[in-house]
């Protein structure tokens, strides 16, 4: 309550000068805005004002609140992308939420798809890979065990690179905004120093959280639906209750995109069966039959499974373990192979209430080696 659109709308325009449009999407516009008053730059989203969208604006609102106070009350969740302020106005068509968010001292973005689409067959370096996923993590913990809330959507689109350096910004706000490939990837030996990063340019690079637009509380799921489809839980594709360990799921795919350059799950339709079908048999291709008390235990088990084990349109799977494809596919040396397994293996347990917490994976020795 007490909110004067009008008002609001004329405080806003007094102190920020729209610069250009970032993005746009179903639901919302990103602008790139001036805050005249502290001479930085701030992402503005534009909620659009259409029935039914109230409701998910207020969502997420009321989600971006929590973070920001609980970021204020712990000095914590600093891998979180964060609310500034918001504020509402009137448009031609009612009125607007527009939430403001903290720039990096830069445009938002690039996100880690970027970096990853320079870097394609090869996979990102490890020590790279591993400062990116500590940061992820320590993000969803402050997300999961402080604020209580379900992120849903982890993939590399909504991990943000953050960087002080003035000519790494530009670096990667060029591979951001031309579109076209800007070759991101490590200088070799002697190789030509153009667009080229240093290892220790790499390293500099910091990762943070981004989009809580389809988030949830953990005691309030707002929709059976989640996540998007190559990081989606077996939990979650299964029909079953979900909560904090889909995240967690979500980041072992990440971590194994990361550390390859190749998605672990892929599914594709075929001609008799859905991808959701494809996407549970090459789940137990890669971990191994789901136990009956997670197959069965739900109603849509019904949809996949003929009897425990036995899949309802797919019958010939052909095994294949994480080892293996480490080793045979992407020529991984020996000893670096078992511990980064045993990471993935406990991000990917089927039972969600075995799987590794947030917490639990900052404490794996794959990780703090």
């Amino acid at each position: 309550g007490g909110h004067h659109p009008v008002r609001e709308g004329e405080v806003f325009n007094a102190r920020y000068q729209a610069l250009h449009e970032l993005g746009c999407g179903a639901f919302a516009t990103v602008w790139l805005c001036e805050d005249m008053r502290k001479k930085k730059n701030v992402a503005v989203k534009v909620l659009k004002s259409r029935e039914g969208f109230a409701e998910a604006a207020q969502d997420e609102l009321s989600l971006l609140r929590c973070v920001s106070s609980m970021k204020k009350k712990d000095q914590a969740g600093e891998n979180i992308v964060c609310l500034l302020d918001d504020f509402r106005m009137m448009g031609e068509n009612g009125f607007h939420i527009l939430l403001l968010r903290e720039l990096q001292l830069w445009a938002l973005g690039p996100s880690l798809r970027c970096l990853m689409g320079s870097y394609a067959a090869q996979g990102l370096p490890l020590p790279f890979v591993k400062k990116s996923l500590q940061q992820v993590l320590a993000g969803l913990h402050f997300l999961h065990e402080r604020c209580r809330i379900i992120h849903t959507d982890i993939k590399p689109e909504n991990v943000l690179l953050s960087v002080r350096d003035k000519s790494l910004q530009r670096l990667l706000l060029d591979a951001a905004n031309c579109g076209h490939r800007t070759d991101l990837r490590l200088k070799g030996p002697g190789g030509d120093h153009g667009n080229r990063l240093e290892e220790s340019d790499l390293m500099s690079i910091e990762v943070k959280i981004a989009d809580l637009g389809s988030a949830c509380w953990t005691y309030k799921p707002f929709s059976k639906e989640i996540q998007t489809q190559p990081y989606r839980a077996l939990e979650v594709l299964l029909g079953l209750d979900y909560g904090t360990p889909a995240d967690i799921w979500s980041t072992g795919c990440l971590a194994f995109e990361m550390a390859t350059g190749e998605c672990l799950f892929d599914p594709q339709p075929g001609k008799y069966f859905s991808r959701d079908d494809d996407h549970v048999a090459r789940i137990i291709e890669l971990l191994g039959r789901i136990p009956p008390q997670i197959a069965f235990s739900w109603n849509k088990s019904t949809k996949f499974f003929r009897r425990p084990g036995a899949l309802l349109r797919i019958s010939r799977l052909s095994p294949c373990s994480l080892h293996t494809i480490l080793l045979e596919r992407h020529k991984w040396r020996t000893h670096e192979v078992p511990p980064f397994t045993s990471f993935l293996l406990s991000a990917l347990r089927y039972a969600p209430e075995r799987r590794a917490t947030a917490a639990q994976c900052l404490q794996h020795a794959w990780l703090s080696a």
